[in-house]
């Protein structure tokens, strides 16, 4: 029995025989984990990194050791010519803006092939409307492709793509939907797939949730650009906030432009003391997906056990960080959300309620008792508040706690009398 928390003796049985389940998995985890820090580990000792990569800059930033060899390093570890990592990328969405804004011109077209992309990213683009300062807003067309059984359309992608395609677009977590996250094979595939019809074509892909999940990343099964946020995967649970652009070296240029300014590019940008724990993040980051992996395959054993539609499986190959768990109404989606709230670490008191939140066409409710403000590889649960009233679970900094989360919100749905399978 928990010591500290008072879990229904049924719930920790149960919880047992989930742990039991994960054992192959949990094996199979920590293999990829050890790949990817042999790989963080290595682009460190090739690169020097030292004490002096952490001093502080200001003002403009000109010759900013720690910046310039931060970039190598990523580049390094993930398989691309050139990166550019920064601490003041706001979120994952700025971050996909900057690269889309930074690499697309007025007449260009971009051909989304993973079906309608992450809410977020609507306004950017511009596919409810024209929206003010978005791609549409600026002559940049939009298309796309939509899913085939919850899988990328291989031949319609063929079909759809032509000489005038720009850009091909891939989204590679599942976002709010509940087709499969997409491996870096299949990654593959579909740039086999586009490069035939088109050589030319840029492929950019949404890494958001996906870094250190496998031993591969994008970039090296030919993908031409990636991006993702420093407060999921490749920030480790170090970095307070930023973002990183990745791939051909003539992209990340022009992203580096729009980020700061046409012949400038990444030559300015003070670091305020931030390099450290960018640096000691993007360390820290294999071992944390380790541990967000083994949460969320833990989490789909044990919801599994209780009667609950998961997917991923806790025994499917993983491609992402996220869990989704089919809770059937709003009461339970809410009761789940604030039991794994009461049993975060900052927070804990707080009580989850479905609120309008910003970019989200539905109310959200949101669990995120986390030390960086949003940071989805801290443990959390977030779902809007719409059928099927599944709940997406991301991160956990560390198996244990959030194993523990997972206890406590299934205790919150047995006190409201929402568990299922006679518990």
């Amino acid at each position: 029995m928990n010591p500290f928390f008072n879990i229904d003796e049924r719930i920790e049985k149960a919880s047992d025989k989930a742990l039991e389940l994960c054992k192959e998995q949990f094996s199979h985890i920590d293999e990829i984990t050890e790949y990817n820090q042999n790989k963080v580990q290595k682009a460190f000792i090739d690169n020097r990194i030292s004490e002096t990569n952490f001093v502080s800059s200001t003002g403009y930033g000109y010759g900013d050791l720690g910046r310039d060899t931060l970039d190598k390093v990523w580049a390094q570890v993930f398989c691309a010519e050139d990166a550019l990592v920064r601490h003041n990328f706001t979120c994952g969405t700025h971050t996909l803006a900057v690269a889309l804004f930074g690499v697309l011109r007025p007449g260009d077209n971009m051909l989304c092939v993973t079906g309608t992309p992450y809410d977020t990213i609507h306004n950017v683009i511009g596919i409810k409307g024209s929206e003010m300062g978005s791609l549409k807003d600026f002559g940049v067309n939009y298309s796309e492709v939509a899913l085939k059984n919850d899988k990328p359309d291989l031949e319609a992608i063929s079909n759809a793509v032509s000489d005038d395609t720009t850009m091909v677009y891939i989204q590679r977590s599942r976002g709010y939907e509940l087709r499969p996250s997409l491996k870096v094979e299949e990654i593959g595939e579909i740039v086999k797939t586009v490069k035939a019809k088109n050589p030319n074509v840029i492929v950019m892909v949404d890494n958001c949730y996906g870094e250190f999940v496998q031993k591969q990343e994008p970039c090296e099964v030919g993908a031409d650009l990636i991006a993702g946020s420093l407060i999921k995967n490749a920030g480790g649970g170090i970095a307070r906030t930023g973002g990183y652009i990745a791939g051909r070296h003539d992209l990340v240029e022009k992203c580096a432009y729009r980020l700061t300014t046409p012949g400038l590019g990444k030559e300015v940008g003070a670091t305020l003391g931030m390099n450290r724990e960018l640096y000691m993040g993007l360390f820290y980051a294999p071992h944390t997906v380790g541990e967000a992996l083994k949460s969320a395959v833990y989490i789909s054993a044990l919801y599994e056990s209780f009667g609950y539609d998961v997917t991923p499986k806790y025994n499917e190959e993983r491609a992402d960080i996220v869990q989704s768990l089919g809770l059937e109404n709003e009461e339970s989606l809410v009761a789940f959300c604030q039991g794994v709230q009461s049993g975060s670490v900052i927070d804990s008191y707080l009580l989850p309620e479905p609120w309008d939140m910003p970019g989200y066409d539905s109310k959200v409710v949101m669990a995120a008792g986390a030390f960086t403000l949003g940071s989805s590889i801290e443990l959390s649960a977030d779902a809007p508040i719409r059928e099927p009233f599944y709940a997406w679970i991301q991160g956990g900094l560390n198996f244990h706690s959030a194993k523990t989360c997972a206890l406590l919100a299934a205790q919150q749905m047995l006190n409201k009398g929402l568990l299922k399978n006679g518990i």
